[in-house]
C-alpha cells in the first residue's frame, strides 16, 4: 500500500472525518528506543515538621528504554479565501512495555487564516516549551529526569484542555498565547497544597486549580537566519492557600505548611538565545520562577548546549545550573515557625551531559549518550544515565 493510501485510511480511522480524503494528510512516526545504564544514588526527604519520611536506597540497573516513540496524522484542508482547516493526532507508542495510544503528545484542531494567525484547540506544545525547546538537542529521554534540566519540565513542554492562539510570521517575529481550562472545579478535587501535588502529572493539570482558567503561558519570538531570541512566560491561577498556611483549623498539628511547590499562584519565565551555522550550534537558557516541583519556591536554571557535526557525526554536549532562593526552608508546625535545625535544605544542582550520534541516514541514527546530576539536598539526590540506543523516523 502506498504511504499516501495508507495516510489517508489510518487518518479516517483516527478521526471518524468522513472528508478527511479531501485534506493534506501525512502520516508520520518514529520509534526511539536504547538500552539504558541507571546509577542512583541514595536519597531522602524531610516532611514540613523535619522528620525523616523516605529513605530510596541506592541503586543501579539496566533497562530498555522507549524515549518517546510516537505515531500521527496531521493535515490541512484548503477552505479558500485564505482559510485552512489544520489538525494533529499524535499519540505516544511504547516498543518496550506497552501503554500505546495513551500519552499527551499533541493531539488538536483548528483554523488557520493566511493574515491572521491560528487558533487550535486541544493538547498542544506549549509557549514556553516553544521558546525553552531550543535547548532540547539529546535524544535520551534521560535528560529530563527528575530534578531535570528544565524549571518547565512539568507545565513547560505539553498542556492538555488548551486554547492556543499562534500569530503570523512577520519578517521573523512572532507570538503565541495559550490558556489552559479544565473546567468546574468538583467536590472530590484537592483542597490542601499535598493533595494538589499529589494529583499533578507531568505536563498535565489533571485537578482543576480555578474555576476559569487553570493556567496562562505567553511567548514571543524572533528567528533571522542563524539566529534565534525568545522569550517565555507562564502563570497558574490557583489557590494562594493563605488561611491553610496559618489557621490550626485547616490543618491541625499535622498540616500547617508554608511554601509548595509548585506554587498555585505563582509564575514563571524563561529567556533562551540559540545560534546554528555550518556545524556548528550553540543555546543559553534562563529561567526563573516557581511554576514547578523541583524546589520550594523561586529557583534559578542557567542551561547551555552546544553541538558541533561533521560527516555523518554530531558530537553535543550540555551544562545546567539550577539554583533555589531559598537554600534553607523553614518549618511550620501550629502556624509557627520552627527551630532552624528542622529547615528543609535545597541545595544547587549541577547538571551535564555528553553525546555522540551517527546518522546513517536522514532517518535512522544511534547514539551514545551520558547525562549526570549532581546535588546535596534534602529533597533529591546525585544520579547519573548512560543511554545507548536508536532512532528511525518515518
Amino acid at each position: 500500500m502506498k504511504k499516501s493510501t495508507l495516510a489517508l485510511a489510518v487518518a479516517a480511522a483516527l478521526t471518524g472525518f468522513g472528508s478527511v480524503a479531501h485534506a493534506d494528510t501525512t502520516l508520520y512516526g518514529s520509534a526511539r528506543v536504547s538500552v539504558d545504564y541507571v546509577d542512583n544514588d541514595s536519597t531522602y526527604t524531610t516532611d514540613r515538621r523535619g522528620n525523616l519520611t523516605r529513605i530510596i536506597p541506592g541503586f543501579d540497573t539496566w533497562d530498555v528504554v522507549n524515549n518517546a516513540s510516537r505515531l500521527g496524522v496531521k493535515g490541512e484542508e484548503d477552505l479558500g479565501g485564505g482559510l485552512s482547516a489544520i489538525y494533529q493526532y499524535e499519540f505516544g507508542v511504547d516498543p518496550t512495555e506497552g501503554g500505546n495510544l495513551n500519552s499527551n503528545r499533541p493531539k488538536w484542531v483548528g483554523l488557520k487564516g493566511a493574515s491572521w494567525g491560528s487558533v487550535t484547540l486541544g493538547t498542544q506544545w506549549t509557549p514556553y516549551y516553544n521558546v525553552a525547546g531550543v535547548g532540547d538537542i539529546f535524544n535520551s529521554s534521560a535528560h529530563t529526569f527528575t530534578a531535570g534540566t528544565y524549571l518547565g519540565n512539568d507545565f513547560g513542554i505539553r498542556m492538555d484542555n488548551t486554547v492556543l492562539y499562534t500569530s503570523p510570521n512577520w519578517s521573523g517575529f512572532g507570538f503565541q498565547a495559550m490558556l489552559v481550562v479544565n473546567g468546574d472545579a468538583s467536590a472530590a478535587d484537592p483542597t490542601t497544597p499535598d493533595e494538589l501535588v499529589t494529583c499533578v502529572s507531568t505536563n498535565k493539570l489533571p485537578c482543576n486549580v480555578s474555576d476559569t482558567v487553570d493556567m496562562y503561558q505567553l511567548n514571543a519570538t524572533y528567528k533571522n537566519g542563524p539566529f534565534f531570541v525568545g522569550a517565555g512566560y507562564m502563570a497558574l491561577d490557583g489557590p494562594g492557600f493563605g488561611a491553610f498556611f496559618n489557621d490550626p483549623r485547616f490543618g491541625g498539628t499535622d498540616g500547617d505548611v508554608k511554601y509548595t511547590a509548585p506554587t498555585w499562584d505563582g509564575d514563571q519565565f524563561v529567556l533562551a538565545f540559540g545560534y546554528n551555522a555550518g556545524p556548528f550550534a550553540v543555546s543559553l537558557n534562563y529561567e526563573n520562577g516557581d511554576v514547578n516541583r523541583l524546589y520550594l519556591g523561586d529557583s534559578d536554571n542557567i542551561y547551555l548546549t552546544g553541538s558541533y557535526t561533521f560527516g555523518n557525526n554530531i558530537i553535543r554536549g550540555l551544562y545546567g545550573h539550577i539554583s533555589p532562593d531559598k537554600g534553607r526552608v523553614p518549618v511550620f508546625r501550629n502556624g509557627r515557625q520552627l527551630d532552624s535545625s528542622f529547615d528543609v535544605i535545597q541545595d544547587d544542582i549541577d547538571n551535564w551531559g555528553l553525546g555522540y550520534q551517527y546518522n546513517f541516514s536522514k532517518r535512522t541514527r544511534v547514539w551514545a549518550e551520558y547525562i549526570g546530576r549532581s546535588v546535596d539536598s534534602d529533597l533529591i539526590g546525585d544520579k547519573s544515565v548512560l543511554s545507548i540506543g536508536t532512532r528511525h523516523d518515518f
